[in-house]
């Protein structure tokens, strides 16, 4: 497994309003596009590897499908 560096970003003391955030949004929009899978929906799978393996298969789909429309 590669080692992941994880950086939590909080936001700022006394915040009003909104503020964007650096590089959140990567991640949510990387779970949106996973969350357009319908087996993704529910967590239906007994163990936890199969659901792994899932995200694996999806996150390859969605790159397929992204390099196939800039070519």
């Amino acid at each position: 497994m590669p080692d992941i560096d994880l950086q939590v970003i909080t936001k700022p003391e006394g915040q009003t309003g909104f503020i964007l955030l650096p590089r959140r949004w990567v991640v949510e929009r990387s779970f949106a596009w996973r969350s357009r899978f319908r087996r993704l929906a529910r967590d239906h799978e007994r163990l936890s590897q199969t659901l792994q393996q899932l995200h694996f298969v999806v996150s390859a789909c969605i790159m397929l499908a992204r390099h196939a429309n800039s070519a």
